[in-house]
């Protein structure tokens, strides 16, 4: 999901009831979720988005995300169609 999609144009997160729905839509259910992005910095802000929604579940989050993963090359990695 998209960091930039959690908040409105002053910067605030959505309201909380639209938060849920969009977690909701994206196949987010409540329970235990981890987030990941490119860095981490995206993934921190989307795991606090996940708590202002309301959501019933911790909200970890994968610190080295993308940049670690691809740090070993014994790691799975989809692309294309499995992607």
């Amino acid at each position: 999901m998209p960091t930039l999609n959690t908040v409105a144009d002053d910067g605030q997160f959505l309201d909380r009831e639209t938060l849920r729905e969009m977690f909701s839509a994206a196949g987010i259910a409540q329970g235990p979720v981890s987030t990941y992005c490119g860095s981490g910095v995206q993934a921190a802000h989307l795991a606090l988005a996940l708590e202002a929604s309301g959501h019933d579940g911790e909200a970890a989050v994968y610190i080295g995300s993308w940049s670690d993963w691809i740090s070993d090359p014994a790691r799975p990695i989809a692309s294309g169609a499995e992607g």
